[in-house]
């Protein structure tokens, strides 16, 4: 079975940055395909960007040059470094996983298997 755990999520003022992890526990390798999204309040979930099994990374047009997805492999880790923060960016973030290394219709989510639990982001203007 494999878990998922968030962190690094809070409070921070519009322009500022966070940095979210995603620690993974139980059977879970490096070609694994990885993603975060967010969901705001009265919203529907949204891709935020994804990192497949081959390392490659790709972004929602919302994010693209502010957020950054990486991956440390020997921590099983899957870290979202988010910039220029704005208050359109307030959401709950998800951490997923699923063991295809690459999926063509990332942004829905409906492809990974496992998700966390999420972590809160709050961008105050």
């Amino acid at each position: 079975q494999v878990q998922l755990v968030e962190s690094g999520g809070g409070s921070v003022q519009a322009g500022g940055s966070l940095r979210l992890s995603c620690a993974s526990y139980g059977y879970i390798d490096s070609m694994y395909s990885m993603g975060w999204f967010r969901q705001a309040p009265g919203k529907e979930r949204e891709g935020v960007g994804t990192a497949d099994g081959d390392g490659s990374t790709r972004y929602a047009d919302s994010v693209k040059g502010r957020f950054t997805i990486s991956k440390d492999d020997a921590k099983n880790t899957l870290y979202l470094q988010m910039n220029s923060l704005s208050p359109e960016d307030t959401a709950m973030y998800y951490c997923a996983a699923d063991p295809k290394p690459f999926i063509p219709t990332w942004s829905g989510g409906y492809e990974y298997k496992y998700w966390g639990q999420g972590t809160q982001v709050t961008v105050s203007s």
